[in-house]
Protein backbone atom coordinates (compact mmCIF):
# COMPACT_ATOMS: atom_id res chain seq x y z
CA UNK A 1 0.00 0.00 0.00
CA UNK A 2 1.14 3.64 -0.90
CA UNK A 3 1.35 5.83 1.51
CA UNK A 4 -1.58 7.79 0.70
CA UNK A 5 -3.91 4.54 0.77
CA UNK A 6 -2.63 3.75 4.42
CA UNK A 7 -3.11 7.00 5.36
CA UNK A 8 -7.07 6.79 3.93
CA UNK A 9 -7.24 3.21 5.38
CA UNK A 10 -6.02 4.40 8.68
CA UNK A 11 -8.82 7.64 8.51
CA UNK A 12 -11.64 5.07 7.68
CA UNK A 13 -10.72 2.68 10.36
CA UNK A 14 -11.09 5.50 12.88
CA UNK A 15 -13.95 6.70 10.95
CA UNK A 16 -15.90 3.39 11.71
CA UNK A 17 -14.81 3.44 15.43
CA UNK A 18 -16.40 7.19 15.78
CA UNK A 19 -19.29 6.09 13.97
CA UNK A 20 -20.20 3.06 15.89
CA UNK A 21 -19.67 5.18 19.11
CA UNK A 22 -21.23 8.40 18.00
CA UNK A 23 -23.31 7.04 14.75
CA UNK A 24 -22.83 8.29 11.22
CA UNK A 25 -24.28 12.43 12.04
CA UNK A 26 -21.82 11.87 15.12
CA UNK A 27 -18.74 11.45 12.47
CA UNK A 28 -17.25 14.90 11.49
CA UNK A 29 -14.53 15.67 9.58
CA UNK A 30 -12.93 17.80 12.65
CA UNK A 31 -13.50 15.01 14.73
CA UNK A 32 -11.56 12.35 12.70
CA UNK A 33 -8.86 15.22 11.68
CA UNK A 34 -8.33 15.42 15.87
CA UNK A 35 -8.70 11.90 16.48
CA UNK A 36 -5.93 11.05 13.61
CA UNK A 37 -4.00 14.73 14.37
CA UNK A 38 -4.59 15.80 10.96
CA UNK A 39 -5.74 18.65 9.48
CA UNK A 40 -9.01 19.05 8.33
CA UNK A 41 -7.99 19.97 4.72
CA UNK A 42 -5.82 16.62 5.03
CA UNK A 43 -9.03 14.18 5.64
CA UNK A 44 -10.71 16.32 3.34
CA UNK A 45 -7.72 15.63 0.70
CA UNK A 46 -8.96 11.98 1.07
CA UNK A 47 -12.83 11.87 1.25
CA UNK A 48 -13.90 15.25 -0.26
CA UNK A 49 -16.92 15.78 2.03
CA UNK A 50 -18.43 15.00 5.38
CA UNK A 51 -21.10 12.49 3.48
CA UNK A 52 -18.54 11.26 1.11
CA UNK A 53 -17.04 9.99 4.51
CA UNK A 54 -20.37 8.76 5.76
CA UNK A 55 -20.85 6.37 2.56
CA UNK A 56 -17.70 5.10 2.42
CA UNK A 57 -17.89 4.59 6.13
CA UNK A 58 -21.03 2.05 5.28
CA UNK A 59 -19.35 0.53 2.20
CA UNK A 60 -16.30 -0.08 4.11
CA UNK A 61 -18.67 -1.85 7.21
CA UNK A 62 -20.51 -3.79 4.67
CA UNK A 63 -17.07 -5.19 3.24
CA UNK A 64 -15.74 -6.14 6.46
CA UNK A 65 -19.84 -7.57 7.56
CA UNK A 66 -19.71 -9.38 4.62
CA UNK A 67 -16.15 -11.08 5.19
CA UNK A 68 -17.12 -11.71 9.04
CA UNK A 69 -20.39 -13.01 8.76
CA UNK A 70 -21.43 -14.06 4.86
CA UNK A 71 -18.56 -15.12 2.93
CA UNK A 72 -17.56 -17.81 5.50
CA UNK A 73 -21.12 -19.12 6.25
CA UNK A 74 -21.40 -19.96 2.11
CA UNK A 75 -19.38 -22.96 3.27
CA UNK A 76 -21.45 -24.36 4.83
CA UNK A 77 -24.16 -27.34 3.33
CA UNK A 78 -26.69 -25.19 1.42
CA UNK A 79 -29.96 -24.91 3.77
CA UNK A 80 -30.51 -25.31 7.33
CA UNK A 81 -26.60 -25.92 7.85
CA UNK A 82 -25.93 -22.64 5.94
CA UNK A 83 -28.77 -20.73 7.83
CA UNK A 84 -27.83 -21.59 10.89
CA UNK A 85 -23.92 -20.45 10.37
CA UNK A 86 -25.41 -17.10 8.91
CA UNK A 87 -27.41 -16.22 11.92
CA UNK A 88 -24.24 -17.65 14.40
CA UNK A 89 -21.70 -15.61 13.17
CA UNK A 90 -24.34 -12.71 12.90
CA UNK A 91 -24.99 -13.06 16.41
CA UNK A 92 -21.15 -13.06 17.12
CA UNK A 93 -20.96 -10.17 15.03
CA UNK A 94 -23.70 -8.37 17.11
CA UNK A 95 -22.18 -9.52 20.34
CA UNK A 96 -18.90 -7.66 19.66
CA UNK A 97 -21.28 -4.69 18.89
CA UNK A 98 -22.48 -4.58 22.02
CA UNK A 99 -19.97 -2.61 23.22
CA UNK A 100 -18.47 -0.52 20.09
CA UNK A 101 -22.16 0.10 18.39
CA UNK A 102 -23.77 -1.22 15.46
CA UNK A 103 -23.74 0.80 12.57
CA UNK A 104 -26.70 -0.51 10.83
CA UNK A 105 -28.39 -0.12 14.22
CA UNK A 106 -27.72 3.33 14.97
CA UNK A 107 -27.98 4.19 11.34
CA UNK A 108 -31.95 3.26 11.28
CA UNK A 109 -32.63 5.03 14.16
CA UNK A 110 -30.84 8.14 12.89
CA UNK A 111 -32.38 8.05 9.20
CA UNK A 112 -35.39 6.32 10.02
CA UNK A 113 -37.48 9.66 9.61
CA UNK A 114 -35.28 11.81 7.33
CA UNK A 115 -35.90 12.82 3.29
CA UNK A 116 -33.75 10.57 0.95
CA UNK A 117 -30.26 11.20 0.86
CA UNK A 118 -27.30 9.22 -0.45
CA UNK A 119 -26.08 8.18 2.69
CA UNK A 120 -29.85 7.29 3.61
CA UNK A 121 -30.08 5.15 0.27
CA UNK A 122 -26.48 3.68 1.00
CA UNK A 123 -27.34 2.50 4.57
CA UNK A 124 -31.07 1.33 3.26
CA UNK A 125 -28.92 -1.02 0.50
CA UNK A 126 -26.98 -2.30 2.93
CA UNK A 127 -29.32 -3.53 5.38
CA UNK A 128 -31.18 -4.91 2.63
CA UNK A 129 -28.25 -6.74 0.85
CA UNK A 130 -28.01 -8.67 3.91
CA UNK A 131 -31.88 -8.86 4.49
CA UNK A 132 -31.91 -10.65 1.22
CA UNK A 133 -28.86 -13.12 2.00
CA UNK A 134 -30.53 -14.20 5.41
CA UNK A 135 -34.16 -14.67 3.28
CA UNK A 136 -32.27 -16.34 0.68
CA UNK A 137 -31.08 -18.91 3.29
CA UNK A 138 -34.76 -19.15 5.13
CA UNK A 139 -36.27 -20.31 1.30
CA UNK A 140 -33.27 -22.54 0.20
CA UNK A 141 -33.57 -24.58 3.72
CA UNK A 142 -37.55 -25.09 3.19
CA UNK A 143 -36.59 -25.88 -0.70
CA UNK A 144 -33.79 -28.61 1.19
CA UNK A 145 -36.60 -29.95 3.19
CA UNK A 146 -34.81 -28.77 6.25
CA UNK A 147 -38.11 -26.02 7.53
CA UNK A 148 -41.82 -26.95 7.16
CA UNK A 149 -43.61 -26.68 4.33
CA UNK A 150 -45.79 -23.82 5.54
CA UNK A 151 -42.82 -22.31 6.44
CA UNK A 152 -43.58 -18.50 5.43
CA UNK A 153 -39.61 -17.06 4.67
CA UNK A 154 -40.49 -13.35 5.32
CA UNK A 155 -42.12 -13.78 8.97
CA UNK A 156 -39.29 -16.22 9.96
CA UNK A 157 -36.84 -13.15 8.61
CA UNK A 158 -38.91 -10.33 10.44
CA UNK A 159 -38.65 -12.62 13.95
CA UNK A 160 -35.20 -13.95 13.59
CA UNK A 161 -34.50 -10.00 12.95
CA UNK A 162 -36.37 -8.68 15.66
CA UNK A 163 -34.47 -10.62 18.06
CA UNK A 164 -31.46 -9.41 17.29
CA UNK A 165 -32.22 -5.80 17.56
CA UNK A 166 -33.80 -6.99 20.73
CA UNK A 167 -30.50 -7.95 22.10
CA UNK A 168 -29.04 -4.40 20.57
CA UNK A 169 -31.85 -2.99 23.02
CA UNK A 170 -31.42 -4.90 26.14
CA UNK A 171 -27.78 -5.39 26.03
CA UNK A 172 -26.55 -2.02 25.00
CA UNK A 173 -29.51 0.07 26.09
CA UNK A 174 -30.56 -1.60 28.74
CA UNK A 175 -27.33 -3.39 30.10
CA UNK A 176 -29.93 -6.00 31.14
CA UNK A 177 -27.99 -8.95 31.96
CA UNK A 178 -28.66 -12.39 30.52
CA UNK A 179 -29.42 -10.96 26.81
CA UNK A 180 -26.80 -12.46 24.74
CA UNK A 181 -28.12 -15.72 26.43
CA UNK A 182 -31.76 -15.32 26.29
CA UNK A 183 -31.28 -14.42 22.90
CA UNK A 184 -29.29 -17.30 21.51
CA UNK A 185 -31.83 -19.33 23.59
CA UNK A 186 -34.66 -17.48 21.19
CA UNK A 187 -32.69 -18.02 18.25
CA UNK A 188 -32.71 -21.56 18.61
CA UNK A 189 -36.60 -22.11 20.04
CA UNK A 190 -37.34 -19.77 16.87
CA UNK A 191 -35.36 -21.65 14.12
CA UNK A 192 -36.44 -25.57 15.75
CA UNK A 193 -40.16 -24.08 15.86
CA UNK A 194 -39.41 -24.07 11.71
CA UNK A 195 -37.73 -27.52 11.88
CA UNK A 196 -39.73 -30.29 9.75
CA UNK A 197 -40.34 -33.22 12.14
Amino acid sequence: MRKGEQTRAAILNAALELAGRDGLEGLTIGLLADRMQMSKSGVFAHFGSREDLQIEVLREYHRRFEEEVFAPSMEAPRGLPRLRALVDRWMDKRIREVTTGCIYISGAVEYDDRAASPVREALVKSVRLWRSALLRAITQAKEEGHLRADTDPRLMLFEMYSLTLGLHHDARFLREPGAVDMTRVALEKLISSYQRG
